[in-house]
């Protein structure tokens, strides 16, 4: 279960890396990898080739920028949500101009 938070300024939480390009600010977790995080990407940041898929349910709201989906050939912007199913094939991604998100798995 992940922990209990009253509000807190999610500014106070530090940037750490979790990968090329991408740092993280990790709001809420738990140890079976439920987690709650604003990620970002930095400009020309990409995912590689591969179609993506995992094991947990995921939802991703975009705050900022945009994110190209290479198989769909479509970029998301600000505003734009995704919900996938464990499973779901998504991406590979690519950004040019960057972007931020919120993304909570379970």
């Amino acid at each position: 279960m992940k922990a209990e938070h009253e509000f807190f300024p999610a500014a106070d939480v530090p940037w750490t890396e979790d990968g090329p390009g991408i740092t993280q600010r990790v709001l809420t977790t738990a140890e079976d990898g439920t987690l709650t995080r604003i990620a970002r990407w930095a400009p020309g940041t990409t995912t590689g080739d591969e179609v993506i898929r995992h094991e947990y349910f995921e939802e991703v709201y975009l705050l900022e920028g945009s994110l190209t989906d290479l198989t769909l050939g479509k970029t998301f912007t600000k505003g734009e949500y995704a919900a996938r199913r464990p499973g779901m094939p998504h991406g590979p991604y690519r950004t040019d101009e960057g972007c931020t998100m919120l993304e909570t798995r379970y």
